[in-house]
């Protein structure tokens, strides 16, 4: 026959097992909590330290010079990289606590989890410099393209310059998402049929659309350098003083009478020149 099991024993050893869990768990959760306040301070410290330090050296110009592309303006940010560092440093120590501090609670899926995290973030951080990088050097793309078209005359140059920063910019986001881990492969084909199709589309319209501005510069090269102010020339039976000659017109003086030719006619029309 079987003996009954002592209830005394039982509940003794229950209470017992009892009050070891709970206090390992106590002494656990308290070394825990000390070693996320200390993580707290630490990361606290040291990102105001890294902040001032930034704002001193004047890495907060780079901020200002992103503040004031005109993409950035229009969302009314005011981006400040010594802030922004700071915090992206406060978080990278503080994470390494949290996992430090989720091994002594005995929680690995919490520590696996965080130090996937912190892994992470050296990736983004290396994207995040790219479209920085990126934005500025799209921005000078943007000016210098904006700038030549304005020299040529051409109308539409700020909204040309605009599709070149866009261009550039998707780029870079692109590429600074394969910087973190993320496959664009899809992105990438739908943004290249994408530029295709805008491309082509863009080309015909502009074609149609500037033929006249396109024969005026493409004169310009041949025939602008053969002709100076203050020459007497005579065009299409108007006869006058050369007062300017840029990349798209000629202008002539005729008394109070000023006449502007497109300079294909310098290709097409016959110029007499006048000895003054």
């Amino acid at each position: 026959m079987n003996k009954l099991p002592n209830l005394k024993d039982i509940l003794i050893q229950t209470f017992e097992n009892l009050i070891t869990n709970f206090s390992s768990f106590t002494s656990n959760f308290i070394g825990a909590a000390v070693i996320l306040l200390v993580g707290w301070l630490t990361a606290k410290i040291a990102s105001t330290v890294l902040k001032n330090v930034f704002a001193r050296i004047g890495i907060d110009k780079i901020g200002d010079k992103i503040n004031d592309i005109d993409a950035i303006k229009k969302f009314n940010l005011d981006i400040k990289l010594s802030a922004v560092v700071s915090k992206i440093v406060y978080f990278f120590i503080f994470l390494f606590f949290l996992i430090t501090a989720a091994d002594t609670l005995g929680v690995p899926a919490i520590s696996n989890m965080f130090a996937m995290v912190v892994e992470f973030i050296p990736k983004v951080l290396a994207a995040a410099i790219m479209i920085l990088v990126g934005l500025l050097l799209a921005d000078a793309v943007k000016n210098f393209v904006v700038g030549l078209c304005e020299s040529f005359n051409i109308a539409s140059g700020k909204l040309i310059g605009l599709a070149v920063f866009f261009f550039l910019l998707v780029i870079v986001v692109i590429a600074a998402l394969g910087q973190a881990g993320i496959n664009t492969a899809l992105l990438e084909s739908s943004f290249n049929i994408l530029i295709a199709g805008i491309i082509l589309s863009f080309s015909i319209g502009y074609g149609f659309a500037s033929k006249e501005i396109l024969l005026n510069i493409i004169s310009s090269f041949y025939s602008k350098n053969r002709y100076e102010e203050g020459q007497i020339l005579e065009i299409d039976q108007v006869k006058g003083e050369v007062t300017k000659v840029d990349n798209t017109s000629i202008t002539l003086k005729s008394g109070e009478t000023e006449t502007i030719f497109p300079l294909r006619v310098l290709q097409s029309e016959k110029i007499i020149v006048h000895k003054s």
